[in-house]
């Protein structure tokens, strides 16, 4: 599965196949910058299961790795994740912070995220 650039309503976003994985570690998210540069976006949409299984356990390193990699290249990431997804506890920490930037955010729907990449 590959990421596809796709423009509605004059945002282009690279966007990640839902339900499919696509990182297995941190380091795979090169191939988001990789096609955020060939499409000419800085803008990225995925689904909780196109990242890595460690990313919502801050522990493991991957989010901080994956997010921090994004902010270096000014690539804001919204990502896809249902109702009920559980995090670790410092996990929401995390995003409590990351809510008050415009770089990243998770949404119940992809409507939601699109919106938000819109509204940079």
């Amino acid at each position: 599965m590959e990421l596809t650039a796709v423009e509605e309503g004059g945002v282009t976003a690279v966007e990640g196949p839902p339900g499919a994985p696509l990182m297995e570690r941190a380091g795979d998210v090169d191939r988001v910058l990789e096609a955020c540069f060939s499409s000419g976006t800085r803008e990225a949409l995925l689904y909780a299961d196109n990242l890595p299984g460690g990313f919502f356990d801050l522990s493991s390193g991957e989010a901080g790795a994956i997010l921090q990699k994004l902010r270096n290249y000014g690539v804001r990431l919204a990502v896809v994740v249902p109702p009920g997804r559980a995090f670790s506890s410092r996990f929401g920490e995390m995003l409590a912070e990351e809510r008050q930037g415009r770089h990243f955010a998770l949404l119940e729907t992809r409507d939601a995220a699109r919106a938000w990449l819109a509204g940079a």
